[in-house]
């Protein structure tokens, strides 16, 4: 690989779906909708780690009179049928199941982690490592395991990981003592609380953690307030990293009149520097079904993360680039403009970052330290 300094590194053609854990009970026809938001962090030999997000789809959802949804059941997969009477499919990840006074979704996919290790820079891939690949082993993660997070605080790797079921939307925590082999932990925030994130060290002798908790409503911020209302960074801390109290101080707000007011949410771990808290979030513009995702940065006090010494909220720090995709844009299965920034390592004079491009690939991405400046 040339020495550029913005690639894919991994893409739905790399991914050997004859080592799918799918392949034990389901014989229907799947492909990769998708291999993107990798966790990713230093193993002790130097490489990189990716943990890859496969979202593994049904190439047939659609059977004569229903649409089907792929489900973990007591350690194997099964297929349910749902009427297409009334089911809403404009989105080929999910569709919506009517009857109910709530709205529900069930999926075409499930998705399900792959470790991909890579070089120390990041700029090949050393392993996949199929048999140490994570799936769901518990009725909490029925619809699968989604989008990693990695930290290593001391000598452990703590991740967090989003587990998707019809019981609940819950953050489950994995920990591993050497960055490769991991333990589920169980669940440590319920419902409907996405991207958490731990901070790659303690705070003040505490863990402390990014969240962000979803709801239907909002309420309203003053008309003189310079925010506005909806998904938002918050903060909580620990003891141990399975007790989790919200921070009560305000943290990462939408502003009035922001290109990103639709929402906001972690990307990195923050990790320290000389100067604080880096941590790298993505930001919403509204336009059509998923918006425009793109990664900004904040520098956060050392001792005190819920004072914002630096928000850099309006010239991004990463865009999506359809040049990337170009070669694989048959694969792609909705127009999209996305670039959603998982993790980050320290690498010299740069900072190494994973990200998802498109809801399709994984990206790196060399980003000089004076960036940062």
């Amino acid at each position: 690989m040339s020495q550029d300094r913005d690639y894919l590194i991994f893409t739905p053609g790399d991914v050997d779906l004859a080592r799918s854990p799918l392949r034990r009970s389901i014989e229907a026809e799947t492909y990769v909708l998708g291999a993107f938001n990798p966790g990713f962090t230093r193993l002790p030999n130097g490489n990189l780690l990716m943990m890859v997000r496969i979202a593994e789809a049904l190439k047939e959802p659609v059977l004569g009179e229903h649409v089907r949804a792929i489900r973990w059941s007591e350690r194997r997969y099964v297929l349910d049928a749902h009427p297409l009477i009334a089911v809403a499919m404009t989105d080929p990840r999910q569709f919506d199941v009517p009857g109910s006074a709530y709205r529900q979704l069930a999926l075409t996919s499930l998705s399900w982690l792959l470790p991909v290790e890579l070089d120390a820079e990041g700029r090949k891939v050393v392993a996949v490592h199929y048999d140490k690949a994570i799936e769901p082993v518990a009725d909490y993660q029925q619809y699968g395991v989604e989008d990693a997070r990695i930290s290593r605080i001391g000598n452990i790797w703590y991740m967090t990981t989003c587990s998707v079921s019809a019981e609940r939307h819950s953050t489950t925590l994995h920990t591993s003592t050497n960055g490769l082999d991991y333990t589920l932990e169980g669940i440590v925030l319920d419902h409907q609380n996405k991207d958490m994130i731990l901070f790659e060290g303690l705070v003040d002798g505490k863990f402390m953690a990014l969240t962000r908790p979803l709801g239907e409503v909002y309420f309203a911020y003053p008309a003189d307030s310079p925010f506005i209302g909806g998904p938002a960074i918050h903060l909580a801390q620990s003891p141990d990293a399975l007790h989790w109290k919200p921070i009560e101080y305000p943290f990462l707000r939408a502003r009035k009149g922001s290109k990103i007011s639709m929402k906001l949410g972690g990307g990195t771990q923050p990790i320290l520097t000389d100067r604080g808290w880096l941590m790298i979030y993505h930001g919403v513009e509204t336009r059509l079904n998923v918006g425009i995702y793109r990664s900004f940065w904040a520098l956060l006090d050392r001792h005190e993360p819920w004072k914002l010494l630096r928000v850099e909220d309006d010239q991004p720090l990463l865009e999506a680039n359809p040049a990337l995709t170009g070669p694989i844009a048959h694969q792609l299965y909705l127009p999209t403009e996305v670039v959603f920034t998982t993790g980050i390592v320290d690498s010299g004079d740069d900072y190494i970052l994973a990200s998802g491009e498109a809801d399709l690939a994984c990206r790196i991405t060399h980003v000089p330290k004076s960036r940062f400046a």
